[in-house]
């Protein structure tokens, strides 16, 4: 399946990777300024995808997805110190 990148609408010249949708949609708002940036947003994605992992009402392969990126998070070299 051919996957076609996109350029985000907020002008910054980064080529975005498929997202969803709504994902997609936040990062122009968020890029825009029309709605909140997080500045410790590797510590928030961190977060979430540990509630994802402990949510028993979701699908196994996708609590051990989410567990899996929250693992490679916490164990690479980001900074959300600065």
């Amino acid at each position: 399946m051919l996957i076609k990148t996109i350029t985000n609408e907020a002008n910054t010249g980064k080529t975005m990777y498929p997202y969803s949708d709504k994902t997609k949609n936040l990062i122009n708002l968020i890029g825009s300024g029309d709605t909140a940036y997080v500045p410790k947003a590797i510590t928030c994605a961190i977060k979430t995808l540990d509630e994802i992992a402990n949510d028993n009402s979701l699908p196994e392969a996708t609590r051990e997805s989410a567990a899996f990126a929250a693992a490679n998070l916490v164990l690479s070299d980001y900074n959300d110190n600065d």
